[in-house]
């Protein structure tokens, strides 16, 4: 199998959890909004708020960091990955220690007074999902697509069943037969925490299925390498920080900014959020390839052919991302009802996340020359610019254009730093990359999605679907054109 089909078929397994983890998370929406009130979903949407940014601080980027040092030719003894696992072990350990000894403290601070098991539960959450984010790195450097998909999937349907199984089954079965067994174990005073308690055990059933990668556990611990890792990996919180302030900043912003009462931007941020779900199949990609990605870039880094293997995937990368911007955006007339009538005010903002997260994915491919080199806080300084620019632009732009403004301050992050990765990349790690050809499909899908807004459509529901299919087949007909016979001759050289 060719290098590209290899890291296409990987990256559509990686995709497949994804997608599926994301559709039975949102299942659990409307159920957990159906059977608690606002104030008690508050509860959860809070804490949960939180994961982002422990999720940076509790790996210390050592993740990323085990990919670089990983000894490939040893992996039976793989030193680099027990050392990062014994680390992570060990500060999370002393993070659930640490709550468990402030957690009075800490609950009546956050207003949780009566209930501190929720901060406990919580922790816990954390402390196991971040140990385990080193087994699953492991599996994704050894190419282990389908064992890491299964896990992830698995983890997601317990905690659903839990949930289906706390909130739904148990109230009605104790309701109907009060003296049954289902009563000695359901005690509806806990209420929310049965939210957290299903995740906790979902972590804990995932914990076991990676019991066979936690005892490289007993490969030692190697300081030396451990002080090069630390050096490598620390620039990747920064990262880390900075990702999720130009994901996060504009929904947390909007609710100020807004020029109006309390009510309307509360409605505003409502509707712009709703509506950035529906570049979803993008960001789901993206996910998907970055998972698959990286190990790659990595293991193939040695390869006297690996520069122009990585402009090829560039190309390709972004001829399928261009590809998912015009499904959305032509045929936008069928995923607006993903998202209730209020809510499709805010469409406009749609084509514009999508090419903001577009350019997101061309960050994380050109993101490799400062992994590669060991210049990772230079790719601090990149990430740190765009976050930046995400609170500059968003501070600015939100009075002036409401949601759309962020949703610009997006797209002009994510450019800017693809921009100046691409700059940088070429002094330090240069890849001859096919920019104009790279441009051009991009340029492309923008055009024919401003067709299909200018050109007139007759009243019936055929015709914009028409008109939509046959933009899309002249996409596809202009890439198989240029590409098509190149493809097939570089998976055969491969």
């Amino acid at each position: 199998m060719g290098i590209i089909k290899k890291l296409a078929s990987q990256t559509a397994i990686y995709g497949l959890s994804s997608i599926f983890g994301r559709f039975l998370n949102y299942l659990l929406v409307p159920l957990y909004t159906y059977y608690f009130s606002a104030a008690e979903y508050g509860v959860v949407s809070e804490f949960y708020a939180y994961a982002g940014f422990f999720s940076v601080v509790l790996l210390f980027g050592f993740e990323t960091g085990y990919f670089r040092f990983r000894d490939k030719a040893h992996s039976g003894q793989d030193v680099a990955y027990s050392t990062a696992l014994i680390f992570v072990v060990l500060v999370n350990l002393l993070f659930f220690l640490a709550i468990c000894f402030i957690n009075p403290w800490l609950s009546t601070a956050l207003n949780y007074a009566n209930h501190p098991e929720y901060v406990l539960c919580f922790t816990l959450i954390l402390t196991l999902d971040a140990v385990a984010s080193i087994p699953f790195a492991r599996l994704r450097a050894e190419a282990k697509a389908f064992r890491f998909a299964t896990i992830k999937i698995a983890e997601i349907s317990i905690t659903v069943l839990l949930s289906l199984f706390f909130i739904v089954y148990c109230p009605r079965i104790v309701a109907e037969n009060p003296a049954s067994w289902v009563s000695k174990l359901y005690h509806p005073e806990i209420s929310i925490g049965y939210i957290f308690i299903a995740n906790l055990i979902a972590s804990a059933c995932k914990f076991v299925l990676l019991s066979a990668q936690l005892k490289g556990l007993a490969w030692g611990f190697d300081r030396q390498l451990f002080a090069k890792m630390i050096r490598y990996s620390l620039p990747m919180v920064v990262i880390g920080f900075a990702g999720i302030i130009n994901e996060m900043l504009d929904r947390a912003l909007l609710k100020y900014l807004l020029p109006y009462d309390l009510q309307t931007n509360m409605k505003m941020l409502g509707v712009y959020s709703a509506c950035y779900k529906l570049s979803i199949l993008m960001s789901l990609f993206i996910q998907a390839f970055r998972y698959a990605a990286e190990p790659f870039f990595f293991a193939y880094a040695t390869n006297s052919d690996a520069r122009p293997i990585y402009a090829k995937v560039l190309k390709f990368f972004v001829i399928f991302c261009v590809f998912i911007f015009l499904l959305v955006t032509l045929y936008i007339d069928f995923f607006k009802y993903f998202v209730g009538e209020e809510y499709r005010a805010g469409l406009e903002v749609v084509p514009i996340l999508l090419l903001a997260n577009l350019f997101l994915g061309i960050y994380v491919n050109l993101s490799i020359w400062y992994k590669l080199t060991d210049r990772t806080l230079m790719g601090a300084f990149v990430s740190l610019s765009g976050a930046l620019l995400t609170i500059v632009l968003n501070v600015w732009w939100i009075p002036i254009l409401g949601y759309v403004g962020s949703a610009w301050a997006t797209l002009a992050c994510y450019v800017s730093m693809a921009m100046l990765s691409y700059l940088l990349g070429r002094h330090y790690y240069p890849v001859a990359y096919e920019v104009r050809r790279v441009l051009a499909y991009i340029l492309l899908g923008v055009s024919l999605y401003f067709l299909k807004v200018i050109l007139p459509v007759g009243t019936g529901w055929q015709l914009p679907w028409l008109l939509s299919t046959e933009l899309m087949a002249l996409y596809f007909l202009i890439v198989l054109l240029f590409e098509g016979r190149k493809y097939h001759l570089f998976v055969k050289e491969v």
